[in-house]
């Protein structure tokens, strides 16, 4: 139970081990000390369909303790935001923890809780590394390509850029044989210049090099000095040999021109034979548009099989996309475009805007028929916020009436909110007006609707959010203030019962139990007692009961 054998009242609709406790546990403190668990009011007879939910954390709800007690005691089921969803169990190698899942889904089938599942698919909260690493180019076989050789043996004069006073000359029969470029003492000069540099090439430069005494150069190719950890990588030359420098380097990045320039000889002037410049191309090539539909369709998949399978048809109402409407994008048509990206992988934008719904409907049935679930029991959910602009929920019923004739299953819209009370009177009549429009409109597509994010914020006459708890210069919420909250908290519940079908209404679900900063609990929350009902705690019961 959830403390001392007072509480068996409160506790009585939850079936627990006996072992378990949470404590401390204010329910019983006055003035509200005598109500029941808030889900207990609801007439399951005229309302067969009504629930209520709770978001809280996976961390929170594995605890089992005070927020867990309350979730499970007053409401009928339980959801974990973005939990659930692939960009927290999915890593960039394509490994699946879904731990802290099985384990609430146990406890939850133990207890004979219920679970809204978090969006199957949705543009943020997805493993965009793993997508990312499945879409990234493929490395294919490719062959060295030899840009310039320099041979300055048989030249007469240097050509090429000094870039200081100390210009190179060509010593003539330098060996005895050949003549050889010679860069003075301090020289600053390219030694092979002229040639297009590819910017994803990885460049080999090797020229043989002698001097009369041991020596060092500094390299810069293509604008790109090279660098041996935090200083300039330096080239040994023996004195009196020729020796073979290998530079390997890339361009810098935005350059075009290649070049490679020597300098950093103090000591003895570098005398050169031959310069050659080869490169290997990037050995990778972009997927292809197949190629990258092929293996999101994979990922989709081996992402639906693993939730499903971990599942085990415990969970039976997800939402099957979250926030799909781009408000800053029309259609010829004048409706709303879905949201589209090319920085990341957006399911919509490779399977196509019309399509993508039916493929994630079709891939999670499927794996959620091949363990142990039971189609028919099976509900989907578009979730969406911001539906009180009438244009956006025109556009959303609009996409839901194309992916359904493509074969998608949508049963439902998941309206998330975002409600204030104000003390401006013409403002909160406006804020009831917007949210009584809202119902009437989620009511005429025909789908299951349920609201979330059930958080009602509280501004003064001035628009400035009171705040649960006060500082020395800003007040908290007033008990007077707190009673008005909770009248439209109960204003909203009725409306919301009044206006969706009974058949239609899949419940609401509150953003948070307890006190934020803001003053949106059922609960308040105290240094010393923990969480104290609140007005809106009683404002919920007498809403669900009919009162």
């Amino acid at each position: 139970m959830l403390a001392a054998g007072a509480l068996v009242v409160s506790c009585a609709d939850y079936n627990v081990m006996d072992d378990f406790t949470a404590e401390p546990d204010p329910t019983f403190k006055e003035p509200y000390k005598d109500y029941a668990p808030v889900k207990s009011y609801i007439d399951r007879d005229a309302y067969p369909n009504m629930s209520l939910g709770a978001t809280l954390k996976i961390a929170d709800f594995n605890k089992q303790e005070l927020a867990h007690a309350a979730a499970i005691t007053n409401f009928d089921n339980v959801t974990f935001g973005t939990s659930l969803m692939s960009g927290t169990i999915v890593n960039q190698k394509g490994v699946m923890n879904f731990l802290a899942m099985s384990d609430l889904l146990d406890h939850t089938e133990e207890i004979g809780a219920e679970v809204f599942g978090s969006p199957i698919a949705a543009n943020a909260n997805q493993a965009d590394e793993w997508l990312s690493v499945l879409t990234a180019p493929i490395e294919i076989v490719v062959d060295q390509i030899q840009d310039m050789s320099v041979d300055y043996t048989t030249m007469e004069t240097f050509t090429g850029t000094a870039l200081n006073s100390k210009k190179p000359s060509i010593k003539k029969n330098y060996d005895g044989n050949d003549n050889a470029l010679m860069l003075p003492v301090r020289a600053k000069a390219y030694i092979v210049e002229g040639f297009d540099v590819d910017p994803q090439g990885e460049y080999t430069i090797t020229f043989n090099a002698r001097t009369d005494g041991d020596e060092s150069v500094i390299c810069t190719f293509a604008g790109n000095k090279i660098q041996e950890g935090k200083t300039d990588k330096k080239y040994s030359i023996k004195g009196g040999k020729w020796t073979k420098v290998v530079v390997e380097a890339k361009p810098a990045e935005g350059e075009t021109a290649g070049y490679l320039m020597l300098e950093g000889n103090y000591n003895f002037a570098v005398y050169i034979k031959n310069v050659s410049v080869v490169h290997t191309p990037d050995n990778h090539r972009p997927q292809t548009a197949e190629e990258i539909r092929d293996t999101i369709n994979y990922a989709l998949n081996a992402w639906c099989d693993g939730l499903m399978k971990i599942n085990k048809g415990r969970i039976k109402s997800f939402d099957l996309i979250d926030e799909p409407i781009d408000v800053k994008a029309e259609l010829e048509n004048g409706m709303f475009d879905l949201k589209h990206s090319t920085e990341k992988i957006f399911w919509q934008d490779i399977f196509g805007s019309e399509n993508y719904a039916p493929v994630i409907s079709n891939a999670a049935i499927t794996a959620y028929k091949n363990y142990e679930g039971d189609a028919s029991e099976l509900k989907f959910f578009i979730g969406e916020s911001g539906l009180d602009d009438a244009k956006k929920l025109e556009s959303l019923k609009y996409w839901i009436d194309i992916w359904e004739e493509k074969g998608a299953k949508i049963d439902g819209i998941n309206a998330k909110l975002n409600l204030t009370y104000s003390e401006d009177e013409a403002t909160q009549e406006a804020n009831k007006k917007s949210f009584d429009d809202l119902l009437m409109n989620l009511a005429s597509t025909g789908k299951l609707i349920r609201l979330s994010n059930f958080d009602i914020k509280y501004q003064d006459a001035t628009g400035v959010n009171v705040p649960a708890t006060g500082t020395a210069t800003i007040p908290g919420i007033t008990d007077e203030q707190r009673q008005k909250l909770a009248d439209y908290y109960a204003y909203a519940i009725k409306s919301y019962m009044n206006k969706i079908p009974h058949e239609k209404q899949a419940g609401i679900c509150k953003g948070n139990m307890a006190d934020t900063t803001d003053p949106v609990g059922l609960w308040a929350v105290s240094k010393t007692d923990g969480w104290v009902r609140t007005a809106t705690y009683k404002a919920f019961c007498d809403a669900l009961s009919g009162k």
